[in-house]
Parts: structure tokens; sequence; C-alpha cells
């Protein structure tokens, strides 16, 4: 890994393992990028580092068992080691954010608990760690708990230090951060506080440092980027108002902005909200050709009862009234989304009244969750919780519509030349493929990694597609 020399002659290093979304990974850029400014270097050998860092996620139960899975492994070969016997351990992200009181009663092991406002101070709060008591010295020491109480406020700028975590050829740009929605399963505004947007300026000037590292992708994320600047505005605009641009920034205008960047690389938006589309959005991505013919759009569910208890904020005809002037403004366009199954009070009519929107609508990408009876949500408290076999259940019937919808769509690319950014010799991905998330492009032979090129559509997979 890339490091910063330190003055000293023995550096402290830090290890990290990041867990959860590409939120997530931006932060862990950010507490990174800290690191390295206070002279000290990253390594990816846990037995090398002086500090441990578990970068956790606690969106849904899942989730949470993953992070906490991860930290008591962490904290198993920690003790494991002679070499590194006094080796601390440091919990981050949104399970520390959420949890922190509860898990420093419940994981005495944990050294420290920092929070969303603390990732860009993680070199200082190693110094403070490692000038503290020991517990192996006072057992009286206690971990030390930094998370803030209240929501969270901190948005990183273009000039916060970042050390990346994506291949040289793709990044995350984190535009804003949390979220004002009232969706009732989540409890991401409680973890991650109100919307945040940072400046069009802030954002340009950070994907020109991008570009000029040839970075081709550029995928723009936060909790809802189509609220992108409206909290800026003196007076902000409700859900499915219609968008005044006049009245301050918007996400339109960020595009228009990006596109004017000379170089040669895709703009990807992902994490949008139905409620704050707008035709002005619409008709920007139309207009600016490095934005990528993809837009990442969780719906959730399309029965009006399931939309109304999950606080959606949107109906079923705002719904259907949007997809269709999206495909019919930006033609190519490929939308991808995600639903919720198995939600509180879902009937077996709730459910067949989705898995025929899907079929009709045929997504070009679609993902489902089952539901998860999230602490501190207000779903949570609803009558009618589905039992985990019906919602496995219907997981297994609509993904096995959705496979067989996204076979017809792949089969359409058949004979055609698409272009294609190179993952790996052998692998790339066209512009409705986000990364991670989305299907591939599987080569006939090696090709530049990190490179755009031209590839001939020979067959289709499930849902990957075979090039030459």
């Amino acid at each position: 890994m890339k490091s910063l020399k330190s003055v000293s002659t023995s550096p402290i290093k830090v290890g990290l393992v990041s867990l959860g979304c590409a939120k997530n990974l931006s932060d862990a850029e950010v507490m990174l990028g800290g690191i390295l400014q206070r002279g000290m270097e990253i390594t990816s050998q846990a037995d090398e580092a002086d500090v441990l860092i578990v970068n956790t996620c606690s969106f849904i139960d899942s989730a949470k068992e993953e992070s906490i899975d991860a930290i008591l492994e962490v904290n198993q070969q920690r003790g494991l080691r002679k070499k590194k016997a006094h080796q601390k351990l440091i919990v981050a992200g949104c399970m520390a954010q959420r949890f922190s009181k509860e898990l420093s009663a419940e994981m005495p092991e944990v050294d420290a608990f920092i929070g969303v406002d603390q990732i860009a101070d993680a070199g200082a709060v190693i110094e403070q760690l490692l000038a503290a008591r020991s517990p192996l010295t006072d057992e009286t020491w206690e971990p030390l708990n930094l998370v803030t109480k209240g929501k969270p406020v901190y948005i990183p700028d273009y000039d916060t230090p970042r050390f990346r975590l994506t291949p040289a050829h793709t990044a995350f740009v984190k535009i804003a951060e949390g979220c004002n929605h009232p969706c009732s399963f989540c409890i991401i505004p409680a973890m991650r506080g109100r919307h945040r947007s940072r400046t069009i300026e802030s954002v340009v000037a950070e994907v020109k440092g991008l570009v000029a590292q040839g970075v081709k992708e550029i995928n723009l994320i936060s909790q809802d980027t189509t609220y992108f600047g409206m909290d800026l505005w003196e007076k902000r605009p409700r859900a499915n108002q219609p968008v005044d641009s006049s009245r301050g920034p918007t996400i339109a205008k960020l595009l228009d902005a990006l596109q004017a960047i000379k170089g040669d690389f895709w703009i990807r938006l992902l994490y949008t909200h139905p409620a704050h589309w707008s035709d002005e959005l619409i008709a920007a991505i139309a207009r600016n050709n490095k934005v990528a013919r993809y837009i990442d759009i969780p719906l959730q569910h399309i029965h009006p009862t399931m939309l109304d208890a999950m606080k959606r904020e949107t109906s079923r005809e705002h719904i259907e009234g949007l997809i269709a002037r999206i495909r019919a403004g930006i033609p190519g366009i490929a939308i991808r989304t995600t639903f919720i199954v198995g939600f509180p009070g879902e009937t077996e009519e709730h459910f067949r009244a989705l898995l025929a929107f899907i079929e009709k609508t045929r997504f070009e990408r679609l993902g489902i969750f089952t539901y998860s009876q999230e602490e501190g949500s207000r779903a949570a408290q609803l009558e009618g919780q589905i039992p985990s076999v019906t919602k496995k259940a219907r997981y297994r019937r609509a993904m096995q519509l959705q496979q067989k919808v996204a076979r017809q769509v792949a089969q359409g690319f058949v004979g055609q030349t698409l272009r294609v950014l190179v993952e790996q010799p052998l692998l790339a991905r066209t512009a409705a493929d986000a990364p991670e998330v989305d299907c591939r492009v599987l080569l006939s032979r090696p090709l530049p990694v990190g490179a755009f090129a031209d590839v001939k559509i020979l067959a289709a997979q499930d849902y990957d597609l075979v090039a030459e």
C-alpha cells in the first residue's frame, strides 16, 4: 500500500476493515487521509498494525451481525499476536454512531468508538488513544467513547485529505450527507443526521482533481442525491413539488458544471429518491453526454398501501409517471431499482401487485431486500410482521421473475457494439453497470485495465454479457 514517510524512525501503523456501502467506504477514505496527514502509515497486514479500525455498518440486521463478527474476529486475532500485544482497536461507522453507549458496556475489548463527526480526526483520535491509559495497566480504564451526542453535522470538502480505496479508474464522490425523508423502515436520519449538501464549487474542485489523476468514472453518492443543494435554499421544497432552480443549487446544475470539466470520463448518479426527481434533472442527464445513461432510484414497493405504510412520500401514479418521463426524456436509459418484500402488513395481493409491476416495467437492473425489523424505526412497531420463511419465499419469487427479465434485456444487446470500462484484463462494465452491484462484460481477450474500449457483444448470460 501507499504510505507517507514519517519523521519518526518507527511510525505508527494503522490497518482498517471497512464494511457496508459506498458511502461508508468514502468515510473510510477520509479516515485514512487524516491518518496519513499525521505522518502515520497504512498497512494491509493486521499483524503489523499498532492500531486496527473496523468501519461498521448497521443499516439492516445482517449488516449489524457482519460488523459484530468482524469486531470479534479482529479482537480474537489481536489476542493471538505476541508481536503486537498492545495493539489498539477502534470501532467507527454507523454502528458506532448508533450504539456506542451499549457497545462500550458490552465490548470492553474495544479501545475507542468514533462516529460520523470524528472521521476526519481519526489520526488525532489515534494519538489520543495511544497516549491514554491502558486496560493492561489500569483496571479502572474504560473505552474512549468519542461519539458526539445528537445528530451528526460533518460533511467533507474538496480539500479534505483522502486515501482512495477504489481502483485507480473509478471513484466515489460524496456530494451530501444525511437524510430528511421519513421512511418508516429506516434509521439513517438518526445515524447520519439531517441532509447537508456540499457546494457545487466544492464538488467540481474534487472531481477536477480526480480526473487529472486519470479517474474515468465519477460516482456521485449521498443518502439522497436528488435533494442535493435544496437544503441550502431559503425556502426548501416539499416532496413531489416542482423544482425551481432559480432558487438555488440543484443536482441538475451540478451535472452541468461537471460536464464542463475537460477529459474523457463517466459521471454516474447513484441513490436518487423518486420524491425529488424533476423534469429539469431529466433534461440535464439527456443533454450532458458525460453523464452515464443510468440511474439508481430505489422505489421499495408499488402497492399504495405499502407505500403509505413505508412513508415513502410517493404514490403509484407518481412513480409510474416518473418512469415514463425518464424513459421518454433519456433514450437508452438503464434504470436500477430496489424493492422490499415482507414489509409488515404485506399481503399476497400486495406482493402480486409488485410482481406485476416488475414484469410490466422491465427494469434493466433490480435488487430485492427482505424487510429487516430495525430497532428504533417506526415500522418495527407495526402489527402484521411477516414470518421469515414467507419473506424468503417472496424474495425468491421476485428474483426468479427479474432473472427472466434480465435475460431478455441482456439478449437485446447481442450484436451491438458497446463502450465499456475495463475493470480487469478480461472483465469490463458498460455505462449501465455501477461498480460492485451490477452486471459485467466478459471479454474474449485481455484489454488495458482502466481504459475505455468499444466491444461487440457476442452472447448473453442471465445477467452478464460476452464480448470481443
